[in-house]
């Protein structure tokens, strides 16, 4: 009996005893060292907001912060309970390297999502056309961007196809000219028209004044002359002075009495005449 006993006390003393002495401290560890990571991370989160960096690039910051400190944090857990960290940093390389392989398209988005936060040709509430795809950037992930397109669409598209395709970025210059076209009939006078067209464009709301608003003559064609309308506005008021632009030239044609461009066709006749056909 006293055998026995002297055996499990030796099995506590021995084993038990450390072992769970080595579960508390890794406990321990985990927790009190989780505190100070998501400490560490807050504080990286405040301090490049403070600094007016773009959301994005504070996210970026404060995730890789966080990833790099859970693992400092497993490593020395595993000191604590005797497993070796050399053979834990091989074991990570060799799967990051078959992870490498496997996922290459997925670390090409990292990487691309990388470049855009740090050239940031876009930002968080741009409306740019790219990918094929236009509208709002709701959110720049670590892989994939996320679009609002005009008809309400949530748009997600892998970083590396987007930063490797042309990006338009419409938020970026204060203004923007808008460009349209009004095609008279033969008959009308063209400097009459331009007058009145100048005319009502310039009352739109919004639009600028310098550059001022432009109707030029484009060419003559088989209706009669085209017309060149261009006014520049405020970029967060394209839409509305483009709307508005073309209901201009709508009325001011039908205030004019203008009539409706028609083809016409030159004909030779028996008798050598010509003759317009409509």
């Amino acid at each position: 009996m006293e055998k026995h006993l002297l055996n499990l006390d030796n099995l506590i003393n021995l084993y038990i005893v450390p072992f769970g002495l080595k579960v508390f401290m890794a406990i321990l560890i985990w927790v009190v060292g989780g505190m100070f990571v998501n400490g560490v991370a807050k504080i990286v989160r405040r301090v490049l907001t403070t600094r007016l960096l773009e959301p994005t690039l504070v996210n970026y910051a404060a995730s890789a912060t966080q990833v790099a400190l859970r693992v400092l944090l497993i490593m020395a857990i595993l000191e604590v309970c005797g497993v070796p960290t050399t053979s834990f940093a091989a074991m990570i390389g060799a799967v990051g390297v078959a992870l490498g392989v496997a996922w290459s398209g997925l670390l090409s988005n990292f990487a691309a999502g990388i470049f855009l936060v740090v050239l940031r040709p876009f930002k968080v509430g741009d409306y740019i056309s790219a990918a094929g795809q236009i509208g709002n950037i709701t959110d720049i992930g670590l892989v994939t961007t996320t679009m609002l397109t005009d008809n309400n669409l949530r748009v997600i598209i892998g970083n590396n196809k987007l930063f490797s395709d042309i990006i338009i970025n419409y938020n970026v210059q204060p203004t923007r000219r808008i460009d349209l076209r009004c095609q008279i009939a033969y008959g009308v006078d063209p400097d009459q028209a331009i007058a009145r067209l100048s005319e009502n464009v310039a009352r739109i709301a919004n639009v600028l004044t310098s550059p001022a608003p432009a109707v030029v003559i484009v060419e003559f064609n088989a209706t009669g002359t085209l017309l060149a309308v261009r006014v520049h506005a405020p970029t967060p008021y394209f839409g509305q002075v483009y709307n508005d632009t073309n209901r201009a030239i709508a009325a001011t044609c039908a205030e004019a009495g203008w009539p409706a461009p028609a083809t016409y066709q030159v004909m030779l006749g028996n008798v050598g005449q010509q003759r317009p056909q409509p």
